[in-house]
């Protein structure tokens, strides 16, 4: 907004300036009295037609350098016509306020002017044939100038008239990007035949095509943009084809050159022909049949995207039609390729990834919500439905746009507001490019910018003091980008329902055939089945219908952004089958967009979590509270637990209630987990996980020692004769549990004073077992196994024993194995105090005051040898099984082991049961290199992960990476890979655990 007169100080001519928009009024009025438009300095129709450009100042400072430029005679003639010809008037100020590149190109070319003038009387629109004509005249009348330089005039001379039609609104978005690609088309015939007039021995051996790509193929053009092509070449007559090759090769790097490099008169625009065959380090030159070898065989799904807009514009026109129509019929097979699908969302990525941060949000190309949306959708719902549907083929996006909803394939509203969208998005980056003839798709930040862009854009005029056109530009620009971010998630999706769905009447919806194509493209494997869960979701007439038919566009597309979206819309239905008829459930989902996207996430993401949650539905309602996802403490947890066992009638009771209270939890901490809300950073999501899960088992735990010892005491009519502690063990005692982990744990009891042994020991052996039978009977809850395989004498020995037994035993009998275990033994359920006196009588054991002794190195070496040869499982791979395999989590946690073993009885960072600790404790005490241990770490925490991603993503536990695509294609997603990169993710673990591998060798080994 200009400043505001200051009276006393400022002359009324300024004020009279400033309020027409003059930002600078005193060097306006200097400007208007020079000698070269002092005739014009009080010509009120000028000041208003100055008035009305984008830039008043700017548009003023060109016309002085105009006149300036031109001889009095010539300067007459010019400003005669501007004060009595309105279109001129219009046409240059509008110009030179809106493009300081072509103001200097006319204080360069004066004579210029005149292509103003040229449809004055009748606003006509050249086509290809009379561009061509401009720039050959242009060539034949340059006398003495290079070539390159009359054809840089001659092209500039053509865009003035094109960016005065437009500016001044004779031309709409569609007329001026189509005659700024067919100036291009003939600016590169010019070149072309430029190139052969100086090597016509080139000319005469080969017969050269030049293909159209991009805006220019499609005759969507910018002002200022790399002009694609690729180039197709044939020998002439009985000319060798190598030689016609060498000949033709030379003629388009001289047209290339022509056009792209930088002379007196600057430069035209860049050629760029990487879109071609194996891009640059394909040959530049390429005959028909090569080109077709190469996409039959070798192309990716983008690149038959960009075919879609291929266009002969220059050169044998004949060729060019001979190309197209041999590589057409390839573009419309192309969504029939097998990895049609993530290729296209992986070129999706690649486009968004490549914004840099702070350029997002002014990013109009490429960013959220701008042109890259409306041409990705566009195309890719042309390369589904133009398979059988031939009026959807065409290489402009509006065109095709209005093709798409002629057919019914995207609603007429939807098509009208993306179309509206995209015409003012390409405006606003076309009036970004004119300012400087520069290419650019940032949204400037400085505000004498905006405000030029503004008024230029919407005729949006400050000088009277009511409007702000820099607020207005910001407002349209961000209604616009809205605009196309809703109706990019949208036009895939709503369509598809107004196949299964009656809809309002008149609305215009896909056949189940097309429907079904959409489905596959988008990745659905079984898209009948999509259908009928669609259908069964969305049909009717009910509340609860119009509220899917709101919900499931967006649903639709989270899921096709899963590794299995086929599973995550089965879940879907299966949830709100059970949940529909609850009133809160879709008014959740409506309301609260988070719950409803976290929702999509965890229903695709794998069979663990989903499983959970259809066991009990309601639990969809935490993934709407902002405290939801939060794993509860250990304390939390066992009081919960241990009050549902109180009111429970019976042990099976209790446990029941135990076990409803674990799957509740270990839903929220998986959802937490596939949802990245347990940590940015992936060792202490691990380590999150890991204590979540093992506070539950204990609280589990707690809870069915409890109903048990109840149950007993029930039926005996007398209170149990001892006292019961369970101690962890193995991953559960170092807490770090997976998803899939049994938990393994010791029993130990301590009978009363006065109790008699015997029936102390058959007390507790009783609630143990009956402990362990009710936490793994079959249920609709997940069961809980509870492993004792680790006690004295392994299975054979009895299930529990008093503290006395374990102390003899461990004192005559114990081996070295047996002190590793107990590294990781921690009381966790039961009498407390009993659990420390079995802590005391073990510590001795697991922390050796003489560390390890050669005997025991050995056997603990030989033992870490016989698990590696004789229990990997057969036919598993040794470089990724996650447990047993090299560089895995036993190599990782019996070198950790062994260095407590030998080194805890000194080090007390070293007495702990957690694997990372005791290594973090080893580096500070400068047992372990900090290279080594980070290496060690790292492989560690992978390996982990991966385990968890199996269970989370199969249902089930496993140790190596999922055969089947799909769940190894889930398992990447989990672990940060995108789609298509599951074979990166294998690699990438091989790499790391084979660098823990060596580290193992160095520390463990010696």
């Amino acid at each position: 907004m200009p400043a505001a007169p200051r009276e006393g100080r400022v002359s009324r001519p300024e004020v009279r300036l400033a309020r027409r928009g003059f930002t600078d009024p005193a060097t306006a009025l200097r400007l208007l009295g020079d000698a070269a438009l002092g005739g014009l300095s009080g010509d009120t129709v000028l000041l208003d037609s100055l008035a009305a450009t984008a830039d008043p100042d700017l548009a003023l400072l060109g016309l002085s350098r105009l006149a300036e430029a031109l001889g009095t005679e010539e300067r007459r003639r010019l400003l005669d016509t501007l004060t009595t010809s309105k279109p001129l008037r219009d046409r240059l100020l509008g110009v030179l306020g809106a493009s300081t590149a072509l103001g200097d190109h006319l204080a360069r070319h004066p004579a210029d002017w005149h292509a103003l003038v040229t449809f004055e009387v009748r606003d006509m629109h050249p086509g290809p044939e009379d561009f061509l004509a401009a720039l050959r005249d242009a060539q034949r009348h340059r006398g003495t100038a290079d070539p390159a330089d009359a054809l840089r005039i001659g092209y500039r001379r053509c865009l003035l008239a094109i960016a005065a039609r437009d500016i001044t609104g004779s031309a709409d978005l569609v007329q001026t990007a189509a005659e700024l690609a067919d100036l291009a088309g003939a600016t590169l015939r010019t070149a072309l035949e430029i190139a052969a007039d100086e090597d016509p021995e080139a000319a005469r051996a080969c017969r050269l095509a030049v293909i159209g790509m991009g805006k220019c193929g499609g005759r969507e053009l910018n002002y200022v943009s790399d002009v694609d092509v690729i180039f197709v070449a044939e020998p002439a007559g009985e000319e060798d084809e190598q030689q016609a090759l060498k000949s033709a090769t030379r003629l388009a790097s001289r047209m290339m050159r022509l056009c792209s490099d930088t002379t007196g008169e600057g430069t035209i625009w860049p050629v760029d022909a990487n879109l071609r065959p194996e891009g640059r380090n394909g040959p530049l030159v390429r005959t028909l049949a090569s080109h077709l070898a190469y996409y039959q065989r070798w192309a990716k799904t983008w690149e038959f995207q960009a075919l879609l807009k291929a266009r002969p514009v220059a050169g044998d026109a004949e060729l060019g039609q001979e190309y197209l129509a041999a590589l057409t019929p390839l573009v419309w097979k192309a969504s029939e390729r097998e990895n049609f699908v993530p290729d296209v969302q992986q070129m999706r990525r690649r486009v968004v990834d490549s914004i840099p941060s702070g350029e997002v949000d002014r990013e109009l190309k490429l960013g959220p919500g701008g042109l890259r949306d409306v041409e990705f959708s566009v195309q890719l719902l042309q390369l589904v439905h133009g398979r059988t549907d031939t009026t959807l083929r065409s290489g402009n996006t509006l065109k095709a746009l209005g093709e798409l909803s002629a057919g019914g394939y995207v609603g007429r509203t939807d098509a009208a507001a993306l179309d509206d969208a995209y015409r003012f998005l390409r405006n606003l980056e076309h009036r970004i490019q004119l300012f400087r003839m520069r290419r650019t798709h940032l949204l400037p930040r400085d505000p004498a910018e905006l405000r030029r862009l503004g008024r230029s854009l919407a005729g949006i005029y400050d000088w009277d003091g009511r409007t702000d056109p820099v607020a207005e530009l910001d407002r349209a620009w961000k209604r616009h980008a809205m605009e196309v971010r809703r109706l990019h998630e949208k036009l895939f999706y709503r369509p598809l329902l107004d196949a299964v769905a009656r809809l309002a009447p008149g609305e215009t919806g896909l056949s189940p055939q097309a429907a079904r194509a959409r489905l596959e493209a988008l990745g659905y494997a079984d898209p009948a089945a999509a259908l009928r869960h669609l259908s069964a979701l969305a049909s009717g007439v009910s509340r609860k219908s119009a509220i899917q038919r709101t919900l499931l566009p967006v649903l639709l597309g989270w899921f096709a952004d899963s590794a299995d979206p086929d599973a995550g819309l089965l879940n879907f239905r299966r949830v709100s089958d059970a949940l529909g008829a609850t009133p809160w459930y879709l008014r959740l989902l409506r309301d609260e967009g988070a719950t409803a996207e976290y929702l999509a996430r965890v229903l695709s993401a794998g069979r663990l979590a989903p499983d959970l949650l259809l066991r009990a539905p309601e639990a969809v309602a935490m993934l709407g509270d902002p405290e939801g996802l939060v794993p509860r403490g250990r304390a939390a947890l066992q009081q919960e637990v241990l009050a549902a066992v109180g009111r429970a009638a019976t042990a099976a009771d209790g446990v029941a209630a135990a076990r409803s209270v674990r799957r509740r939890e270990l839903f929220r901490t998986a959802a937490a987990d596939l949802l990245g809300r347990l940590s940015d950073d992936p060792g202490t999501a691990v380590d999150v996980a890991g204590d979540a899960l093992s506070d539950l088992n204990a609280a589990t735990l707690s809870g069915a020692l409890q109903a048990a010892v109840d149950g007993w005491q029930a039926a005996a009519g007398e209170p149990l004769p001892t006292r019961i502690a369970v101690i962890a063990m193995g991953r559960f005692g170092g807490h770090e549990l997976g998803y899939g982990s049994d938990a393994d744990v010791l029993f130990v009891h301590d009978p009363l004073p006065g109790a008699d042994d015997a029936a102390a020991a058959d007390a507790a052996r009783a609630v143990c077992n009956e402990l362990r039978t009710l936490l793994a009977a079959p249920s609709t809850e997940p069961p809980l196994l509870v492993d004792a395989d680790l006690r004295p004498e392994g299975r054979q020995g009895p299930l529990v024993r008093t503290l006395a037994s374990y102390a003899a035993y461990y004192r005559r009998w114990s081996h070295a194995w047996e002190s590793q275990a107990l590294l990781r033994a921690e009381a966790v359920a039961g009498d407390t105090a009993l659990g420390e006196r079995f802590r005391e009588l073990i510590d001795p054991l697991r922390y050796p005051a003489s560390g390890v002794d050669e005997a025991d190195l050995r056997e603990i070496r030989r033992i870490k040898a016989r698990v590696e040869a004789e229990r990997l499982p057969r036919g598993a791979d040794p470089t990724t099984h996650t447990k047993i395999g090299r560089g895995g989590l036993a190599d990782v946690e019996w070198t950790v082991q062994l260095l407590q073993l030998q080194y805890a009885h000194s080090v007390p960072g070293l007495r702990t049961t957690r694997t990372r600790a005791a290594l973090s404790a080893a580096v500070e005490a400068g047992l372990v290199d900090g290279e080594d241990a980070a290496v060690l770490d790292a492989a560690w925490v992978l390996a982990t992960r991966v385990r968890n991603a199996v269970m989370l993503v199969r249902g089930r536990p496993g140790d190596s990476f999922p055969g089947d695509a799909r769940e190894l294609g889930g398992v990447a997603r989990y672990l940060g890979f995108g789609e298509g990169h599951a074979g990166e993710m294998v690699d990438h673990y091989r790499r790391t655990t084979r660098r823990a591998r060596a580290a193992v060798e160095r520390i463990f080994y010696g």
